[in-house]
């Protein structure tokens, strides 16, 4: 055997014919060093983690603890000039020949193929990624010392792979010095002189490793880094020393295993050493066909480790990689679990490829591993306390990742754990609950806090879980894991569980009065947000004393009483309790109030929350917090017209106040509305006062009877003068009349106000005293300033008062008399005044009259000189009123007036009292003096447009004009003194018809300016003026809004349609006119340039769009427009407007255009006017002629294009093309993409318009005139990958190189001109094509392109036959592959055809299956059931075996509809065919036996035998069953055919022994699973029919038949003996005698009998039969052992709770 140095020399001179013969292989070997070396620099990879990679896959010999140790130094061992050496020492079995040989090849690696066997490595250069760092990499390992150069050798021209022998530099003894001389070399050392640019990268990869870099590695178990130098100061790597141990196994099974590892570190910057746990879980999944990739042949298993970090992570203050292949990714998952696998790697080993089929494989499979990982975590520790559980939540995915494909792993498993029993719940016992997120609720902290306390307290929660939710343990349901919660869905149970919780419990009575405070807080703070539509309001919470002393519950639904009232109160002040309580019962028989415990009130004073609290209970539940006088009006609002509680309620009020419970203010208040008593014992509730009672009063000794009764006053009875004793209180006699008094307001005269009714005493003479009685009352009355209006006209109106008249005696009432003194009276007896004055008679009253003066004046008497005047004036007036007055009345009147004057007495009076009267004639009848004018010349004007009332002189004569002065007083009108207000109070109503004069007209615009603007006076005369053609115009007379006012500065404008606009004529009106513009403007008349110029464009508008617009107007407006633009008058916008916008320039084109859609030609129009229609001004001597051009500023001005680069949008808008395109010149086509170049240069955005117009076929392509988006321009980027001819190109021959230079311009028109946008056109074109190697190139450009066909586009395959013949065919008839063979005939296989490179774009883009769908297996299926009457295996095998590994919902859709018929058993080598609905799926084995020995004919499903990994008969099954294939368990009938007679019976007595207790209890937990939905009653009713059962035994068997209905309508039956029936409706258990000894008739005993019991129990829930029935035969072979039972029952999470517990003690108890 050669020695190592031999065995290299071999390689040199054999292989690299180095010294020997030339080796044929060596060009290969060059070209394979030129493909390493571009592969190795152009990745960029990590070269410390291909090391340790490689470490992994040595081998190590046995009981070595493999390690891998890097040391650099400073120091030159190598004698290569490096200023550092990095060394690798490890303990491996060391390199054999055949790794030396590998080592000096390319792609040669040992390991290749060999991933099942546990190599990590994959990326193709492995330890030529040294290179990387050095140029001369060495090997000292069993003996081998070697190294390799990155330079070419001189002898091959090789570099790489050339071994060289190494004799010294280093030694061993080098080597040794390094690693340490205190123990032996490891196998294997690599040495590796660094090259100087590489230094600090690789001290920074040393020092930045991951400390979990072993997490994953199943043979390396220690790693470490170090820096050695003579001087250590030179040290910058941070040292560290990693290692692993697996403390213990915890799980083992075939598909999985877990484990914890343990991590330390020992870093040299860190003195304490650090460590982590790690629960690793580890499983292996098989490889789907559809995620093999090239990479992985021959990997059968996926094995996944998640590593879940008990501690905090090792990570060197790095981030931590949540992805590793084996070595850690870069990959910051932001997952608090770590991912293992063996991933395909990106060339850098930084990330994972997440696209890569291999990969996402791999990550379906995450999300079971997790969720088995986990239930491995927390359902598996029995002896664990739950609280110590709860953290493990935190590896849950609760955040999301920044890689989307890791997001979808992340919702996977949030998927499946929602559907896992993994959410702790609270138990109240050692047994543990774990249910599904879904199941779970979660309680608020307060409520916690409470059910602690009621615990503590005795309070029983055994029923926590029973209602409706299971409740999530109280260690887990903190804030802390608000977001664990959250992503698992885990919500807060609904408010009706804290109803019927707190229902259930003893919460309310259970626990102390600050607990149940406490409670009654937590459903104050949520009884708006929560409580208050729910059961809660029917849960008695409310404590309050009942009649006989004891503590009552009572429901919020129940606290208000039918008047919507309280029930309940409770006091505002502890010291009125007892005080309420007392009057509650002196009042309880109409009251039905109740008080709150004392107790409770007491400790709600003392509670800290009593704010929160109080306002719950006072504005939610609505409790009664009563002060005194609340109490006071509670009682008020119950006496219900009850006379004796009237009676005690005035005396209540009134000890209430003596002993100052209720203040005056609150009894003033009270006594407001107080029910009394009346004279005749009625309780009156409503009054409006109140009078004494009737003996002894003033008002009955003045009145007589009670004139108030009427109108409300309540007459007291005597029961008020009475003593009388209430609540123990007595009360004297009249004593409480003075309460009455003071606080109900009893009242007699004069102290009370009369009522609103006449005084029947004032209608007739009254005495003296009485008289002074009555002036008394008035006097009081006055002060109150109550005196009704009936009352005191019955007084001022009747005849009671004794006057004297002209010296004779007499009555009257007091509004007829006077009191006067004697001197005052004798001027009154003057014969002028002519009327008689009546006077009080003083001598019957005397002096004491006097002194009522105010009451007198109060009932009407007169004291004054004026009111004699106005008594005088009333009697003129009343003749006036009796018949007119005639001409000598009126002079009369005008001489007492002038009398008065003359005697300097006041007339005021007089003339105040007769000048409103109707009593002079005037021009409009008789009108008071007031108003009506006496007639003069300056009255001329306004008589001729006002009606206004001149006095009559025809009928008075001249004599009315001396007397001027009496008529100014009496209020007429006496000259006109710009009186112009009462022109325009009389102007008539047609004031400016029939052509008014012109001081008529000017009269009313001085009436106008005099008015105050917008007053209805104002608004009067302009309504005046504007209803008639009043002002008179150059063309007539016109309305005021048809007129303008003339201006020499703009009237030029309107004279352009002269007939159109009148003027007011200034010669008629005289230029004073002028003066009136506001008021013309107020009339209506235009007078201003801007109204005239919007009313002058309103006619232009109309002109412009009639045919009256013509030559002349044009030439005319354009002169006055300039005109006008040379003053200071600014044209207003809406005239600009219309001008610009309006139709009135003729233009070539035949029709008039608006000034902005105009152009004026000129030569620079010419080159695009032949492809144009444009619309030029018609400048030709038939229209407008050359003239118009002198107009081009304001042609401009009133936006008239006039340049072409203003102009291009009209090119873009009058495109016409010729149907022939062939006319078309080039230099047109290139003037029109000139404009559009104009346009986009300007930021134009091309038309819609524009773009159908341009979307004509007029570009010359090779394929002939195509339109824009039907055209390509050939550029160079096209060359590589089409040729001209493969599509319709743009001919450059015929446009010129010159159309290049408008790339963007046919780009904007829809041009295609990028390479990539072409797809589309170019695979409309495929059709044109039939040269196989064209269609094949235009299929490369579509799929490098990405191409993708639109919905209306047609997907076509060319099928070739020869290279110039085929045919084209749809995508549905094509299909790449043919894995199975089975469809030769059916579909074209593509594969036949094309190359690989195309089959993405096939199955991508054209739609083209890679495999045969299952509508495709299925349509095979149909021509099968149609023409094969058997099947072979394999062909059967290869449907349903496609079948399941496709299925899903659309599948079994598709299947079930598709199929109708299934394969059955059959004994020959075929697989016969029956319809679905005629065979059965054998899940009970017992009915397959029965009739398979009673039937000839299969009618059983097939499923291969045996199983094979690609079809297993369990999802065989389930297929055939959602296709309709039918259970024989479901579809059999069955029919007891036995009868038994009773003599055959024999009644069990002691039926317990059947029907016993540990059966009821297993039954009972099994009813109370939440998924059931069954409360406590409904359980226990459900059980009741068990104890009610009559337990009867026989000797005789029990037949029972079984029959099968075919779809032919024929009854298969086979009949069978049975041991034991339930007859339900009987409530009897029929059961045949025990069969003694043997296993089987045991388990067929227990069998049946479970069977029998769980269906008589869940006749109306029968999905939950068979789980029942398992759970019960299993307790009955085991006799229903107690111990045995309540095991079983934890073991499948059911539990009996109290209140089911209390059922079955009862029952048993009183058995």
């Amino acid at each position: 055997m050669a020695t190592p140095k031999e065995h290299i020399d071999e390689i040199r001179r054999k292989k690299f014919s180095i010294g020997g013969e030339l080796n044929p292989l060596m060009e290969d070997l060059h070209q394979a060093v030129k493909n390493l070396s571009a592969e190795l620099y152009a990745k960029d990879v990590h070269f410390l983690m291909e090391l340790i990679q490689n470490a992994e896959d040595n081998e190590y010999p046995e009981g070595v603890n493999p390690s891998l140790e890097l040391i650099i130094t400073s120091e030159d061992i190598t004698g290569t000039g490096a200023p550092a050496t990095l060394l690798i020492f490890n303990n491996e079995k060391g390199f054999s020949s055949k790794n030396i040989e590998s080592i000096c090849s390319v792609g040669r690696s040992t390991k290749k193929g060999n991933r099942k066997r546990g190599y990590i490595g994959e990326k193709g250069i492995g330890f030529k990624s040294v290179f990387l760092i050095t140029a001369q990499p060495y090997i000292f390992s069993n003996r081998y010392q070697i190294r390799f150069n990155e330079e070419p050798c001189p002898h091959t021209n090789l570099g790489y792979i050339i071994p060289e022998w190494v004799e010294e530099n280093p030694t061993l003894a080098d080597i040794k010095r390094i690693y340490g001389s205190h123990a032996a070399l490891p196998t294997t050392t690599i040495i590796l002189p660094l090259k100087p640019d590489k230094i600090k990268a690789v001290k920074q990869q040393l020092s930045s490793i991951q400390p979990e870099v072993l997490l994953f590695l199943s043979k390396i178990k220690q790693f470490s880094v170090k820096e050695v130098n003579e001087d250590p100061s030179l040290n910058t790597v941070n040292a560290i020393s990693i290692s692993s141990e697996i403390n213990f196994v915890t799980r083992k099974n075939i598909d999985a295993d877990s484990y914890t590892l343990h991590l330390s570190t020992d870093e040299a910057s860190d003195a304490t050493e650090k460590e982590c746990g790690y629960y690793m879980w580890r499983q292996k999944f098989p490889v789907r066909q559809e995620n093999q990739v090239e990479r992985r042949l021959g990997v059968e298993e996926w094995v996944i480790t998640l590593a879940f970090p008990l501690g905090q992570r090792l990570n060197r203050g790095m981030s931590s990689p949540g992805v590793y292949a084996f070595l850690p990714t870069e990959m910051v998952t932001n997952f608090p679990f770590i991912i293992q696998a063996d991933f395909v790697l990106a060339s850098s080993r930084e990330t994972i490829l997440l696209d890569n089929k291999w990969n996402q494989g791999i990550l379906d499979c995450v999300p079971s591993a997790f969720v088995n990982a986990f239930n491995s975590l927390i359902t598996t520790s029995e002896d664990v306390p739950v609280s110590t559980l709860i953290p493990m939540f935190r590896f849950l995915p609760v955040c999301s990742s920044s890689y989307p494909k890791l997001n979808a792993v992340r919702e996977s498993i949030k998927e499946k754990l929602l559907r896992e029993s993994i959410i702790p719940c609270q138990s109240y016992s050692d047994q543990k609950i774990f249910r599904k997120p879904c199941e779970v609720g979660r309680l608020t902290p307060s409520f916690w806090d409470i059910l602690k306390k009621g615990w503590k307290q005795g309070v029983s929660l055994h029923s926590l879980s029973s209602h409706g939710k299971y409740i999530l343990n109280s260690s887990f349901d903190t804030k802390e894991y608000d977001d664990v919660l959250n992503f698992l869905g885990v919500e807060p149970v609904n408010s009706e569980w804290y109803a019927k919780c707190i229902r259930s419990s003893n919460l309310v009575l259970g626990v102390a009065e600050e607990d149940y405070l406490e409670l009654l807080h937590f459903i104050a703070e949520n009884w708006v947000s929560s409580f208050h539509t729910t059961d809660m309001k029917n849960v008695p919470l409310l404590k309050y004393v009942g009649l006989d002393g004891d503590v009552v519950l009572c429901p919020i639904s129940n606290i208000t009483m039918w008047n919507g009232l309280s029930k309940i109160c409770m006091s505002t002040e502890s010291r009125y309790i007892s005080w309420m309580i007392d009057w509650n019962r002196e009042f309880r028989r109409v009251t039905d109030r109740y008080f709150m415990p004392k107790r409770t009130q007491e400790a709600i004073g003392c509670f800290s929350k009593r704010g929160t609290l109080l306002g719950w209970l006072q504005n939610q539940v609505k409790v009664c917090v009563a002060s005194a006088y609340d109490f006071a009006v509670i009682l008020y609002n119950s006496l219900k017209g009850d006379q004796q509680l009237a009676i005690a309620y005035v005396h209540f009020l009134y000890h209430s106040l003596s002993q100052d419970y209720l203040s005056n203010m609150h009894v003033d208040s009270l006594c407001g509305s107080i029910p009394l008593v009346d004279n005749y014992g009625h309780v009156i509730t409503r009054r409006n006062g109140v009078l004494v009672p009737a003996k002894g009063s003033k008002w009955v000794e003045l009145m007589g009877a009670n004139p108030w009764r009427e109108l409300g006053y309540v007459e007291l009875g005597e029961d008020y003068l009475r003593q009388a004793t209430f609540a123990g209180t007595i009360t004297k006699e009249r004593q409480l009349m003075t309460f009455l008094k003071t606080h109900v307001a009893a009242s007699d005269i004069p102290d009370i106000s009369p009522p609103n009714t006449e005084l029947s005493a004032a209608y007739a003479p009254l005495t003296k005293q009485n008289a002074f009685m009555l002036l008394d009352w008035i006097h009081s009355l006055r002060y109150k300033r109550d005196l009704p209006a009936k009352f005191l006209t019955s007084i001022k109106t009747g005849r009671w008062l004794k006057i004297s008249l002209s010296g004779s005696p007499g009555y009257r009432p007091p509004s007829q008399s006077f009191l006067f003194n004697s001197s005052a009276g004798d001027l009154l007896q003057d014969e002028s005044v002519m009327v008689d004055i009546p006077l009080i008679d003083q001598e019957f009253y005397g002096n004491g009259i006097n002194n009522y003066k105010e009451e007198l004046k109060t009932i009407g008497v007169m004291f004054e000189y004026r009111e004699v005047c106005q008594f005088v004036g009333k009697h003129v007036m009343s003749l006036a009123t009796s018949s007119a007055l005639t001409k000598s009345n009126v002079f009369q009147i005008l001489n007492f007036i002038r009398f008065l004057r003359l005697k300097v007495l006041p007339a005021d009076e007089f003339i105040h009292s007769i000048r409103d009267g109707r009593w002079l004639k005037t021009s409009c009848g008789d009108r008071s003096p007031v108003g009506s004018v006496l007639f003069n010349e300056e009255w001329r004007a306004a008589s001729q447009i006002s009606d206004i009332p001149f006095i009559d002189q025809n009928h008075y004569g001249k004599e009315i004009l001396l007397y001027e002065m009496e008529l100014q007083l009496l209020g007429v009108v006496v000259g006109f003194n710009k009186n112009y207000q009462l022109v325009t109070d009389h102007l008539k109503s047609q004031a400016c018809s029939k052509y008014p004069t012109a001081e008529a007209i000017l009269l009313i615009f001085e009436c106008m300016r005099h008015c105050e603007y917008n007053s209805r006076s104002y608004y009067k005369l302009v309504q005046a003026l504007q209803r008639d053609n009043c002002l008179k115009t150059n063309k007539g007379y016109k309305f005021p809004s048809e007129c303008f006012l003339p201006n020499t500065d703009w009237d030029c404008l309107l004279k352009v349609f002269d007939n159109d606009f009148p003027l007011i004529d200034v010669d008629f009106y005289g230029t004073k006119i002028l003066s009136y513009r506001n008021e013309l403007k107020q009339a209506g008349v235009v007078v201003e340039f801007e109204p005239a110029a919007q009313i002058f464009s309103a006619v232009f508008k109309n002109r412009a769009s009639s045919s009256s617009f013509g030559r002349e107007h044009v030439l005319s407006f354009l002169s006055s427009y300039r005109q006008i633009s040379n003053t200071n008058n600014k044209f207003p916008s809406d005239f600009r407007r219309n001008v610009c916008e309006s139709k009135w320039l003729q233009t070539r084109l035949g029709v008039r255009r608006s000034p902005n859609e105009c152009i004026l030609f000129g030569p620079e129009w010419e080159p695009v006017s032949s492809i144009t229609l444009l619309p030029f001004i018609d400048d030709s001597n038939n229209y407008y002629g050359q003239g118009i051009h002198e107009y081009r500023k304001e042609l401009k001005s009133m936006g008239v294009t006039i340049k072409l680069k203003d102009g291009v949008k009209y090119v873009a808008a009058g495109i016409c093309f010729p149907q022939d395109p062939s006319t078309i010149a080039p230099e047109s086509v290139l003037s029109l993409l000139q404009c559009i170049q104009i346009l986009l240069q300007d930021r134009h955005t091309l038309t819609d318009a524009f773009q159908k117009r341009v979307s004509q076929s007029w570009i010359k392509t090779v394929a002939g005139y195509k339109s824009p988006d039907q055209s390509l321009l050939f550029g160079s980027d096209w060359v590589s990958l089409l040729r001209r001819i493969d599509g319709p190109f743009i001919d450059e021959e015929f446009y010129g190189n010159g159309i290049n230079n408008y790339k963007e311009e046919l780009k904007t028109i829809g041009v295609t001109v990028e390479v990539s946008n072409g797809c589309s056109l170019i695979a409309s074109y495929l059709d044109f094509h039939s040269e196989f190697s064209t269609i094949v190139r235009v299929y490369n450009y579509l799929h490098k392109k990405g191409w993708w066909p639109s919905i209306d586009t047609p997907r076509r395959i060319w099928i070739p036959n020869g290279s110039h013949n085929g045919v084209w065919i749809g995508p549905e008839k094509c299909v790449i592959h043919d894995k199975d063979g089975l469809f030769g005939s059916e579909l074209n296989v593509l594969e036949k055809h094309y190359k690989s490179e195309l089959f993405a774009f096939f199955s991508g883009v054209m739609r083209v299956k890679s495999h045969p769908s299952v509508d495709d297996y299925c349509k095979l299926w149909k021509d099968w059931e149609d023409s094969k009457e058997q099947l072979s295996h394999s062909e059967c095998s290869s449907f349903w075996a496609y079948i399941s590994k496709h299925w899903s919902k659309s599948t079994e859709k598709t299947v079930s509809d598709r199929l109708s018929k299934v394969p059955v058993e059959s004994g020959s080598d075929g697989i016969l065919l029956s319809s679905k609905h005629d065979v059965f799926i054998a899940d009970d084995l017992q009915l397959k036996h029965l009739f398979k020995e009673s039937s000839p004919d299969s009618i059983f499903v097939w499923y291969p035998q045996p199983s094979i990994p690609s079809l297993q008969r369990t999802e065989l099954l389930d297929i055939y069953s959602k296709i309709g294939v039918r259970k024989i368990s479901e579809s059999v009938h069955k029919e007891d055919i036995t009868k038994l007679e009773a003599s055959e019976l024999k009644q069990v007595p002691e039926k317990g022994t059947v029907i016993g207790k540990g059966l009821l209890k297993l039954i009972l937990g099994f009813l109370a699973d939440p998924s059931m939905e069954l409360e406590a009653g409904q359980r226990q009713e459900a059980v009741k029919g068990l104890l009610d059962l009559k337990v009867f035994e026989t000797e005789s068997a029990i037949e029972v038949s079984y029959k099968l209905s075919m779809s032919s309508g024929n009854i298969k039956s086979v009949n069978a003996s049975r041991v034991m029936r339930w007859d339900w409706e009987d409530s009897k258990f029929f059961m045949q005698k025990k069969k003694s000894g043997g296993h089987k008739n045991k388990i067929e005993y227990a069998t049946i009998f479970a069977k029998v019991i769980s269906e008589g129990v869940l006749r109306e829930k029968e999905e939950h039969i068979d789980a029942l029935s398992e759970l019960i035969k299993l307790a009955f072979l085991l006799d229903f052992d107690e111990e045995v039972v309540g095991y079983l029952m934890r073991s499948k999470n059911i539990q009996v709770f109290m209140e089911d517990e209390e059922f079955l003690s009862s029952a048993f108890s009183m058995g």
